[in-house]
């Protein structure tokens, strides 16, 4: 006889649940795609790159290959590269400093506010010094808006202009977010963002976005996306990638985006009762005045070396949780080369150790909600 299990599995982001209501839809907009064949830059990619500027209130949006792509045509249009040091957090997925190596600069890594996650405004000057120490031109620096939440952008750019620096917006996880009464996409130069599948506006694969407000800094990097492409394709003007969004997923992300606002309300609703629920028993988070989340991920902290016990107590009862990033950037072996601003990273490294990330999507119904707190209250009490 088979073993029913005992508790029915609660995923961590549940992909499924928006293909059932979004399903048909879809459906048809990729046969639009197979009927008429254009299938690497058809018509609804220019479509969707309408769509998304308008949403966002960025002048250019420029739909490319993956979040990764993003981030390598916003640094390669600006001509970073040998010599130059680009500063970012290490309290992130390891793209961020990826495509900085890619284009031969080197990241130097800089802590983040142990409030928001996000990179600490205060440390890009110590980062700045580590840089000169090492030889480098320190050029840009590279925020990441971490689990949905904007970064620190007047604080950043007060500071960027101090030292010449460009801001460059890594908003794999933030877009619809925003701050100070504006969007993700239209707070910095540069913006780029991943619609990687477990992102809040996700496609079905890798996909991404560059939005900026710079004409000719937009002519550049839609020139790299495609070999970089003069005239035509035989004209190749500049070095470049192949860095295009495929038509498929354009149309997904098209039909994805109308209903995207509403579930970002969802989103927002879900977040607030995890905090009633919980805020007596863990560190929730907070979003600053004058912000708004996505809640691309609802991240708890806990106490110190509590973390490995709860997540296997969660996972016991068929709860998926994450944890990210235990190991930060400048610890792992690919770039802890690099340098490091001032004394080393202490809020990084604690909360490496401390955060444990809740299932956190669109279609979480109550119930299941008061599972997880339920399950994660009693996970502590022992």
């Amino acid at each position: 006889m088979n073993q029913q299990p005992r508790f029915a599995p609660i995923p961590f982001v549940d992909v499924a649940a928006q293909r059932r209501r979004l399903g048909a839809r879809i459906d048809e907009a990729i046969a639009r795609v197979l009927g008429h064949c254009q299938f690497i830059m058809g018509p609804e990619v220019g479509a969707l790159e309408a769509e998304l500027a308008a949403f966002c209130g960025a002048r250019h949006a420029l739909g490319c290959a993956s979040g990764t792509d993003a981030l390598l045509l916003a640094l390669m249009g600006q001509g970073i590269g040998a010599g130059d040091a680009v500063i970012c957090p290490a309290f992130t997925f390891c793209a961020t400093a990826e495509a900085v190596a890619l284009v031969g600069a080197t990241p130097v890594f800089a802590d983040v506010a142990e409030a928001t996650f996000n990179l600490d405004p205060a440390g890009i000057e110590r980062a700045v010094a580590a840089a000169r120490r090492h030889g480098l031109k320190p050029k840009a620096v590279l925020t990441v808006d971490l689990f949905g939440l904007p970064a620190d952008y007047a604080a950043i750019a007060a500071v960027a202009a101090a030292h010449g620096l460009t801001v460059i917006a890594d908003a794999a996880q933030s877009f619809g977010a925003a701050y100070g009464g504006r969007r993700v996409g239209a707070l910095a130069p540069v913006t780029t963002t991943s619609f990687f599948p477990s992102k809040p506006l996700s496609c079905y694969g890798d996909g991404g976005a560059v939005f900026t407000d710079d004409d000719a800094l937009a002519d550049v990097m839609r020139s790299l996306r495609i070999h970089g492409q003069g005239a035509d394709k035989y004209d190749n003007v500049r070095i470049g990638i192949n860095g295009r969004l495929d038509t498929i997923q354009a149309a997904v992300l098209i039909e994805k985006l109308k209903i995207f606002s509403e579930e970002l309300d969802a989103r927002a609703r879900i977040a607030r009762r995890y905090g009633e629920g919980l805020s007596d028993a863990v560190t929730v988070p907070r979003v600053p005045a004058g912000s708004t989340t996505v809640w691309a991920l609802y991240t708890i902290r806990l106490a110190p070396g509590a973390r490995d016990k709860v997540m296997a107590a969660l996972a016991a009862q068929g709860i998926s949780t994450g944890a990210y990033y235990p190991k930060p950037l400048h610890r792992q072996a690919a770039y802890r080369h690099y340098p490091v601003a001032g004394n080393g990273l202490p809020v990084t490294d604690r909360l490496a150790e401390e955060v444990l990330s809740l299932p956190m999507h669109a279609y979480l119904d109550e119930a299941t909600q008061d599972r997880i707190v339920s399950a994660l209250r009693a996970a502590l009490a022992h």
